[in-house]
């Protein structure tokens, strides 16, 4: 209730949607009898209230012409040469197409004096505010030096799970595109890395929950595309940037009683730096961040109540040390002016040393039955490199494009596990050392029309993970006997997609058809005893997807959307060797998972007035073969017994909801806006059987819950010029696979102050001021029940400068 009347007492918040704001219109003129083209005519782009001159162009030599930044609204475009008739046509850019192919254009040849006569033209609508909802990181002032991560909280419809994954509309099947491509930041099929990915560099992030069939298709809750600063002026020109910090300052929950307890008032330093340099054909970029922190990403305490009458606590603090440098740069090369190269790298490698101290309390007694440390050492890296060539076609718009891009990703981890109790003492080590290679190569062809465009692509994805897996076992090990040493893992993916936008007066469809093929392969060493066969398959589907739009006047927009999506269990679903952060509480993988195919509907509509609009949605989600953790006791151990949390398909389920978007600026220096998501979430009865770490059956009871947050924020300007931003969170209850997530809630504040005539810019920011965001479930299974609270690092506070030049 607190975090509800937190909330209740903030003010709304302003965060800015941009939608595509200029367009360009071209096209040809020719002679209607000789069908030669008109050079040197005149094109005139008049405002269509009051007929006032916006702007104009003259036709090239073969009777070409292209107008740019023409800004959106409503035109008659006027086409006129001396000694023919004219003509014009009537544009409406609302965003939605930003290039306008006007074809040929015929002008009848006259004696007499110029003049107009009026032809019905084409009227282009937009919507893409109903397509697409984009977010500008720089008036973010409350998250600002955070992570991505946290700029993302405060975001419409976004919320996290317990292991840090971005949640849109209740699923964490969330793809996640650096500048619209697949990339080793944030992994292939399966989002990662969010949290380790700093803002600063970081122009706006698009949220895109029905995308179209050009994108892959996984991802059933939709994209997040995080696009980089990129500058376009000539000479050298970027920013550069440092943040410090201080993370969780005060603890929600007392520590166990173990000497190093769990870290706190975390001292984090992030220096980042962003340059362009463009001469003549030539631009070069490059992005560099750099993080050296300490930090708590769990402090994860699991209270378990077992049915035979035992209570027992433990506290997993990750004490985290940790450095990560990420540097991305690249040329933009013109050859000519139809041709264009761009050749790009990235190099991410992150080290960090994680150290816990677990005691297992008996709650009947307060006795310590059980100590066990671990530390573990993590060396990640990751290589990316790109070639992507682009020609564009005479006619503005009219391109073809094809990317070529390799990474390569090394994770390489190793546990060192001691453990003390009555029963044993003894130490173990296991190092996993894993190596993913992934080729893409794609090719995608735009072809603008006068009411629209189509798009045509194809793509060819191949990726390979070799994973060793290397026990140093100890006396009396607490490792399974008999998982192997090795797992391969393989995919092949072919694609092709066919996408169509038509755009009339009243109206607009866009329709698309993606086919994929897929070929899977999962190869285990033949010692692992619990899986014993290796897993080969292969599927080929359809992925349709349909946009109906309807204007119902200037103001009103609606639109109908249907998609089918995919989502495939990637390597850290499918990992058949545990993870003994708690030896009484592991994660492990599934290697025969399938995927889940979702079936989405959703129906919006967006009304604006003049400094203000509400976008609101409803939608619904069928789901077929979902997948996700499983919590299951092992009793085979007469001393003391563990719960594994498995990967396993839990049959379906659905989502029903609606989405509220409102923004309002006040004055010119108070923007309002509030965000609301409800949705009812229902989880089929399901009964399955679990192979690891012996068969056994497990069960899921039919729940429906409904579920709901809501953001509210307020962007203002102190006296001298000081620009704030407060912004409250509240995430309701939700119902999960055997049991309950509750709720949980955040109040950030943040500063900005130009300086240095506005070249540089101050921030000082404070999240989760409250310390309230803090992640707690409420679990029932079979013969036990426990309360999973992970306090982790939400609670930090910043301050961070950045120059531009």
């Amino acid at each position: 209730m607190h975090g509800k009347a937190v909330l209740l007492i903030l003010f709304f918040t302003s965060i800015p949607l941009f939608a595509q704001e200029s367009v360009t219109v071209s096209g040809q003129l020719f002679d209607s009898e000789t069908k030669e083209s008109l050079p040197f005519a005149n094109v005139a782009v008049h405002s269509f209230e009051d007929n006032t001159l916006i702007t104009g162009a003259i036709t090239e030599v073969d009777g070409r012409f292209e107008i740019q930044e023409i800004p959106l609204g409503k035109y008659e475009v006027y086409f006129s040469f001396i000694g023919y008739t004219g003509t014009q046509q009537t544009l409406l850019a609302g965003g939605l197409n930003t290039i306008f192919d006007l074809g040929k254009i015929e002008l009848e040849p006259s004696a007499e004096a110029l003049d107009e006569v009026e032809v019905t033209g084409r009227q282009a609508t937009t919507n893409s505010d109903l397509n697409k909802k984009s977010f500008s990181l720089v008036d973010n002032i409350a998250q600002a030096g955070g992570s991505v991560l946290d700029a993302m909280k405060t975001m419409p419809g976004v919320a996290f799970d317990q292991e840090g994954k971005v949640v849109l509309r209740g699923s964490d099947k969330v793809i996640v595109l650096i500048d619209g491509k697949q990339s080793s930041l944030t992994g292939f099929g399966n989002q990662k890395g969010l949290a380790n990915i700093p803002a600063s560099n970081i122009e706006k992030i698009e949220i895109i929950n029905n995308p179209s069939s050009k994108y892959d298709a996984n991802g059933f809750a939709g994209i997040v595309n995080i696009v980089y600063k990129k500058e376009k002026e000539t000479g050298l020109n970027g920013d550069v940037g440092l943040s410090f910090g201080l993370g969780a300052l005060g603890k929600r929950r007392p520590d166990t009683k173990t000497d190093l307890g769990s870290f706190s008032v975390n001292p984090k330093l992030i220096p980042s730096i962003n340059l362009n340099y463009k001469k003549d054909k030539v631009n070069y970029f490059l992005q560099s961040e750099f993080i050296v922190q300490e930090a708590l990403p769990n402090n994860e305490f699991t209270t378990r109540n077992y049915d035979d009458g035992r209570n027992i606590v433990s506290q997993v603090p990750e004490n985290r040390k940790q450095f990560r440098a990420i540097i991305n740069g690249g040329i933009d090369y013109d050859l000519d002016e139809n041709n264009s190269f761009t050749f790009s790298g990235l190099y991410d490698r992150e080290k960090h040393i994680d150290t816990a101290q677990v005691a297992f309390i008996n709650l009947d007694n307060s006795v310590r039955d059980r100590f066990y440390n671990w530390q573990e050492e993590e060396v990640t890296r990751y290589l990316n490199a790109a070639l992507n060539y682009r020609h564009k076609f005479e006619q503005a718009g009219h391109t073809l494009s094809a990317n070529a891009q390799y990474t390569q990703g090394l994770e390489d981890e190793t546990y060192s596990l001691n453990d003390s109790s009555a029963v044993r003492i003894g130490r173990d080590k296991t190092n996993i050392r894993a190596i993913e290679n992934t080729t893409n190569l794609s090719t995608d062809y735009v072809r603008p029309l006068k009411n629209g465009r189509i798009e045509l692509g194809a793509k060819l994805r191949i990726r390979r993970l070799l994973v060793d897996y290397t026990i140093t076992p100890g006396n009396n090990s607490i490792i399974y006997p008999n998982l192997g040493t090795f797992s391969d893992w393989g995919e092949n993916l072919f694609a092709g997609y066919v996408n169509y936008l038509l755009e009339k007066e009243r109206y607009d469809v866009e329709a698309g058809l993606r086919a994929e093929q897929t070929d899977v392969f999962y190869d285990l060493d033949p010692g692992n005893i619990y899986y014993p066969d290796n897993d080969d398959y292969e599927y080929f589907e359809l992925f349709p997807s349909v946009r109906l739009t309807y204007k119902l006047n200037d103001t009103n927009k609606l639109s109908a959307f249907y998609n089918r999506r995919i989502d495939r269990p990637g390597e850290p679903e499918l990992r058949i060797f545990p993870k003994y952060d708690d030896p009484e509480l592991l994660k492990v993988g599934n290697p025969y998972l399938r995927p889940q195919f979702t079936d989405a509907f959703e129906l919006a509509h967006k009304y604006s007035w003049g400094r203000g609009s509400i976008f609101s949605a409803v939608y619904h989600r069928m789901i077929q073969d979902q997948y996700m953790r499983i919590f299951s006791i092992d009793d085979s151990d007469p001393d003391y017994d563990i719960v594994n949390r498995i990967y396993q398909n839990t049959g379906s389920a659905t989502n029903t909801g609606i989405e509220l978007l409102f923004s309002q600026d006040i004055t010119n220096t108070f923007k309002v806006s509030a965000s609301f998501n409800g949705y009812i979430n229902t989880i089929d009865a399901y009964q399955g059987i679990l192979l690891f770490p012996f068969e056994q059956s497990f069960s899921i009871d039919e729940s429906t819950d409904e579920v709901w947050n809501a953001k509210l924020t307020s962007e203002f300007v102190l006296p001298w010029e000081i620009s704030a931003q407060l912004t409250g969170v509240y995430f309701s209850e939700m119902n999960i696979p055997q049991g309950e997530q509750l709720a949980r809630s955040s109040v950030d504040f943040g500063l900005k102050k130009a300086i240095w005539d506005k070249k540089g810019e101050l921030t000082l920011a404070a999240t989760d001021i409250l310390n309230t965001f803090g992640i707690r479930q409420e679990l029932d299974g079979d013969g036990f029940e426990a309360l999973y609270e992970n306090y982790y690092e939400t609670q930090i506070i910043r301050l961070g400068m950045k120059y531009r030049f």
